[in-house]
């Protein structure tokens, strides 16, 4: 089950963290994986998990805020069977403390990045004769939280644009749907946590994980297990739906 043999599959932020997760993942299932980061750098290391386990791999250098190099790094890569718009970059403020530049930023990354990949991605699934487009949402679009005005705009977006990609190519076998993490424990988080709380790094982590009912952060791997099954043709009953995965966060915080 699951097998992702002779299916071709864009990873954008596949180098690290979730992406990083679902990139090495599906390399596992018989995907082809093309990763796309910021950097070659970045992906070096997912490359390298990749490679050493025998599967075939390739990564770009493309900033998806970019439609220009989203177009030019798509040809490069040619038809798809999967997309996986992964990247995107978090903000902490209210409205009123978000300055237009920080707004813009998780704007061009978040919303206009996963709409340049879509855009690239589109004729290039038409090619395979259909596909699958998994978004990644996040809870933020879901409930409100603290401290995080443009990040939860950015990823309501997203489920936004998922439903309207759903819907408008459901004829051509084209499936999208997304999946909306609570608080996952990788890298990003890592940073995040020691640039915006710096001195009170484990007592931050603590309460983050706790916020999750379920009494800790996501793994990953569980992200990715989930990505997964949305992408292959056991899922192919599924299009235009979002999957929260977040530990009792949505239902279950009263």
């Amino acid at each position: 089950m699951f097998s992702l043999q002779n299916k071709k599959a864009v990873i954008t932020g596949g180098g690290s963290g979730i992406g990083r997760a679902i990139a090495t993942l599906f390399a596992k299932h018989g995907a082809e994986v093309h990763i796309v980061d910021l950097s070659v750098e970045s992906a070096q290391d997912a490359v390298s998990e990749i490679e050493s386990a025998g599967g075939k791999v390739f990564s770009y250098a493309c900033n998806v805020a970019s439609q220009k190099e989203v177009m030019q790094t798509f040809e490069k890569i040619g038809n798809i069977n999967i997309l996986v718009n992964n990247a995107g970059i978090a903000h902490v403020g209210k409205v009123d403390t978000t300055s237009e530049t920080d707004f813009d930023l998780v704007m061009d990354v978040n919303v206009k990045g996963v709409y340049n990949c879509l855009f690239a991605a589109i004729p290039k699934l038409r090619l395979s004769n259909g596909g699958v487009i998994l978004n990644m949402a996040s809870i933020a679009a879901w409930v409100g939280i603290e401290d995080r005005f443009s990040y939860s705009t950015a990823k309501g977006a997203v489920i936004a644009m998922t439903l309207s990609v759903a819907k408008d190519y459901i004829k051509e076998n084209i499936r999208c749907n997304s999946i909306s993490p609570a608080r996952v424990h990788t890298p990003f988080v890592d940073g995040f946590i020691s640039k915006n709380f710096a001195g009170k790094e484990e007592e931050m982590f603590e309460k983050l994980s706790h916020s999750q009912p379920i009494g800790r952060m996501g793994k990953p791997i569980e992200i990715a297990t989930l990505a997964l099954y949305l992408c292959s043709e056991e899922a192919g009953f599924i299009t235009g739906s979002d999957y929260p995965i977040d530990g009792g966060f949505i239902k279950l915080n009263n």
